[in-house]
């Protein structure tokens, strides 16, 4: 029997989506979670409180077909979707613009951008057409989506773009009870930020060690917003660890 809620999280292999997943979870929601790795997906699952109502399927949320299917999935197996979480996001390796590879460019930008828009797209066409229509999308943005660190032309453009789509969406969605969120989360303790705890490149030329937090945070705020009716909009939320260098970063 489905619960009342129904989540697709992109990038739940590991990191926030999985941290989303176990929260989510155990509070009753359904899901249907996605990413490339499947045997870190089945960890996923095995971590949720109920096994019954979260379905795993891998696959890469860049290709088209892809994520079709895994939306039909979705409504197939719980009847309608409440909320979509896209999640999934790569990094670039630091880089100068001079030294950053095209492919390099293009893949941060197919995952953290592409892949955002076909979810989305996929969940409004759900959404305006279930009953009762609405529903809430949550983009992970970043603090890069505002102030950007040296040699990250990549990822800093993805995020950037994230944030004009999450503007755009949420327009588009109010007449149909849609909400729209973009989290921009600072040093959360995954495998993509650790390397700030060895000393992270300043605009200033300085390297510096910065702090980082449990993900677990990020995930316990991602569930209060998902909670909320969607008459209700947090169309930004900052989370960041405490000391992380983001207002006066220079």
């Amino acid at each position: 029997m489905a619960s009342l809620k129904v989540a697709v999280i992109t990038g739940a292999s590991s990191g926030m989506g999985r941290q989303t997943a176990i929260k989510l979870s155990s509070e009753g929601w359904s899901l249907a979670l996605t990413a490339r790795r499947l045997s870190e997906l089945e960890e996923t699952k095995s971590l949720c409180s109920n096994s019954d109502t979260c379905i795993i399927v891998p696959g890469d949320v860049t290709d088209e077909a892809f994520v079709k299917g895994l939306f039909e999935e979705t409504v197939k197996k719980y009847g309608r979707l409440d909320l979509l979480f896209n999640n999934a996001g790569i990094s670039d390796k630091a880089n100068p613009i001079e030294d950053m590879p095209l492919e390099m460019f293009t893949s941060v930008i197919n995952v953290n951008l592409i892949a955002t828009f076909l979810c989305t797209r996929e969940a409004f066409k759900i959404f305006k057409q279930q009953t009762p229509t609405g529903g809430r999308i949550i983009n992970n943005g970043s603090l890069a989506a505002h102030v950007p660190r040296p040699h990250s032309v990549a990822y800093a453009a993805s995020k950037h773009a994230v944030h004009g789509l999450t503007k755009t969406i949420a327009i588009e969605g109010r007449k149909y009870d849609i909400a729209v969120t973009q989290i921009d989360i600072g040093n959360a303790h995954t495998t993509m930020a650790v390397g700030h705890t060895l000393g992270a490149l300043q605009p200033d030329g300085r390297r510096v060690v910065e702090p980082t937090f449990d993900p677990v945070h990020v995930a316990d705020a991602i569930a209060h917003i998902a909670n909320l009716p969607t008459s209700v909009t947090v169309l930004n939320m900052n989370i960041m660890a405490t000391g992380a260098p983001f207002v006066g970063r220079g």
